[in-house]
């Protein structure tokens, strides 16, 4: 059980952080649409909020997607093409959404489903791409200062003796 409780807060903690982003980079777009305004007017004027939530969903999505094709190894073990396509496929589920809230009744539509779903797929795809790449190379760079803020001593890294003698200097 406790396994399950583990992957649930990792997902969802996975789902805050790329909301986080896609916030933020939602007030990007409100910033220069306030400074340089579009003249045709905007489509979207809560770019935070239409940002954040995709996001969100993205993240958990990528979660679960990473949960089974990469529960063998760490997260920072995996390689970075391989999380940018899992990230990818996690992007594509989601758009993936408002065609599974038509099915169930959940909503309806003033223009074909596939339309919506068309129009959502290369920027989801392509984002969860990106969001999942940026997650592993934070990921990457917190476990790097870790161990550099750690100062721990060599044997707490948990090399042989053959390997402690190597490192410092010594003669094998």
């Amino acid at each position: 059980m406790k396994v399950w409780l583990r992957r649930i807060r990792g997902a969802l903690g996975m789902g805050l952080t790329w909301a986080l982003a896609g916030f933020l980079a939602g007030m990007g777009i409100e910033l220069i649409h306030n400074i340089w305004p579009n003249p045709l007017g905007s489509a979207v004027d809560i770019w935070p909020a239409a940002l954040a939530y995709p996001g969100f969903f993205g993240g958990v999505a990528f979660s679960a997607v990473l949960g089974i094709a990469g529960r063998r190894r760490r997260f920072d073990e995996l390689s970075l093409p391989g999380v940018a396509a899992w990230g990818a496929v996690g992007g594509l589920l989601v758009s993936l959404i408002p065609a599974a809230m038509v099915v169930v009744g959940l909503a309806t539509p003033n223009v074909p489903i596939w339309q919506i779903t068309v129009a959502l797929l290369g920027p989801f795809t392509v984002g969860g791409a990106i969001a999942a790449s940026a997650s592993l190379a934070l990921a990457r760079k917190a476990e790097d200062r870790e161990l550099l803020d750690g100062g721990g001593s060599v044997s707490d890294v948990g090399l042989t003796e053959e390997e402690k003698r190597e490192l410092l200097g010594g003669k094998s």
